[in-house]
């Protein structure tokens, strides 16, 4: 098959303009360059911002919450019909390799039905932390191979894939809309192998240090077990993760926010409900991670 055509797509709010900027170079730096790259400024005009002739800016006057803004890029890339694969980054990583979309390209070209490659986040003295590694089983971040999951951190999607199960939920704004994407992908009999070799350097962070991580991960999560799952299975997957919220959550705000999220996700809509069929739960159990964790 021939090298399918690369396109990027980085969301930003422009409050990291240095790091934006060595982003950018680090995609220039590749061996394979893309044919689009397409930067997004959620609610920032990037009028500071210096980009390659080749590099679409996109100001957009509202914040679309991190997958909104991401759709308006791969919405872009889409009808354009210009590429076959599109590698989506956060905006504070980094590409330490300047192999990774060669790689890529060869990954795509040698299966027809490899729908997502998860990148290895690491932080820049190489650790990656366990949230990181897309499996239950997270000793080895090194150990390769197919999972039902990846980070939005680093990842490349089929663009053949995305026309077939549709973008990101944009309305989930922030959090789970990574599991949403991949339970649809799976269920569309599309893989995802997480490829460790290809390498996102990012800071060490907390994902609660976003506003809002606790009402919108509990909603989320909520809307996300009444979107995909099995009936049976909606009150077993809250039931684990309301167990494992309350044992982690350390603040009485916290859980509070948590709580909200959770009732706001019961009481509102969450669009069309289309559950995974049971094939899927029992490939996704298979892989190692049944949809209940």
């Amino acid at each position: 098959m021939p090298l399918p055509r690369i396109g990027v797509v980085i969301v930003t709010m422009g409050t990291r303009p240095r790091e934006v900027a060595a982003l950018l170079a680090s995609v220039e730096r590749q061996d394979a360059p893309a044919a689009r790259v397409i930067l997004i400024g959620n609610a920032t005009p990037l009028d500071d911002v210096d980009v390659a002739p080749h590099v679409t800016k996109v100001p957009l006057p509202d914040n679309l919450g991190c997958p909104g803004g991401r759709n308006v890029g791969l919405e872009m890339l889409r009808d354009s019909g210009e590429v076959d694969v599109v590698v989506e980054l956060d905006d504070d990583g980094l590409l330490i390799e300047t192999d990774v979309f060669g790689r890529i390209q060869t990954l795509f070209a040698s299966d027809p039905r490899l729908g997502i490659v998860g990148f290895r986040v690491a932080d820049e003295h190489g650790h990656t932390e366990r949230r990181w590694v897309p499996r239950l089983r997270a000793d080895d971040p090194m150990r390769r191979g197919l999972v039902t999951a990846f980070l939005g951190g680093g990842h490349a999607f089929s663009m053949p894939m995305l026309r077939e199960t549709g973008l990101w939920a944009s309305e989930f704004f922030f959090g789970h809309e990574e599991s949403d994407l991949a339970w649809r992908a799976l269920d569309a009999d599309w893989k995802i192998l997480y490829e460790p070799e290809l390498v996102l350097q990012h800071p060490k962070t907390s994902p609660s240090r976003h506003s809002g991580y606790y009402r919108f991960t509990a909603r989320n999560r909520v809307w996300l077990a009444r979107r995909r799952l099995p009936l049976p299975l909606i009150p077993v997957y809250l039931g684990v993760w309301i167990l494992l919220t309350m044992s982690r959550v350390r603040s009485l705000d916290g859980a509070r926010a948590w709580w909200g999220g959770f009732l706001e996700g019961v009481r509102t809509p969450c669009s069309p409900r289309k559950a995974m069929k049971w094939r899927t739960v029992w490939r996704m159990t298979r892989l190692g991670r049944p949809p209940i964790l």
